[in-house]
């Protein structure tokens, strides 16, 4: 089996967040025969989803609009997320009746993908307990998360997905507690590759290594489409 993976470059929120509700529905129509992984960077935005908490968002919608940060209510699982430009996001449209009707099996195969992807730059990274999202432990026992999940899925297909910071500059997380989590320190591929004496990847390079990472998790084989090709259009 394939997994189709369709590298789009920073794209509005609004524009794939259609093109994942298209994706999804044809994946449950079966016109879309293989599952699919959305590859993208977005403008400034923060998402809302189902489980946000009043105070979780520190200034309000209009004050960031007015910045230039767009702000959305969605339909994933989770609280709030945040994208910017240098931040890999990366969305699964996964049939799971072919794989395991199990989301919360599904949210521990997105972490594995990451932290495999990540370990092939010599990068450890790992989970918390209680915690959905992929974190890395400092030297001085200091703890840092790298990603972010949040899904949804309709007839057990998936989209919504993970943001993986690789190089963005977490200015857009000042407006916000991230994830909900109160102290929560976020940090980027490229400051923890700096910190650990690595040499940090490209971006290219880190979209690769989680596209391969996400293909070996659920034992696909990545095909990479143009988005001519995507028959979502």
């Amino acid at each position: 089996m394939l997994l189709y993976t369709l590298s789009l470059g920073l794209t509005p929120y609004d524009d794939a967040w259609a093109l994942q509700k298209r994706a999804a529905a044809a994946r449950i129509s079966g016109t879309l025969p293989e599952d699919l992984l959305i590859l993208v960077q977005h403008p400034a935005v923060v998402t809302l989803g189902r489980s946000t908490k009043p105070g979780h968002l520190l200034a309000s919608a209009e004050s960031l609009e007015s910045r230039g940060i767009q702000v959305r209510d969605v339909e994933r699982g989770g609280d709030v997320t945040i994208h910017e430009p240098g931040q890999l996001v990366a969305y699964p449209i996964v049939d799971l009746k072919r794989h395991k009707q199990d989301l919360h099996w599904y949210l521990r195969q997105i972490e594995e993908a990451v932290i495999r992807a990540l370990d092939s730059f010599g990068l450890e990274c790992g989970r918390v307990e209680g915690l959905t999202g992929v974190w890395r432990t400092r030297g001085d026992g200091s703890r840092v998360k790298l990603a972010s999940i949040g899904v949804h899925a309709r007839d057990w297909v998936t989209w919504h997905g993970v943001a993986l910071n690789v190089e963005n500059s977490l200015a857009t997380f000042d407006h916000t507690v991230p994830c909900g989590i109160d102290g929560v320190t976020m940090s980027t591929v490229a400051r923890e590759c700096a910190e650990a004496g690595l040499a940090a990847p490209s971006f290219d390079a880190v979209e690769a290594a989680l596209a391969g990472a996400m293909g070996a998790v659920f034992a696909l084989t990545p095909q990479p489409i143009a988005r001519a090709d995507s028959r979502l259009d």
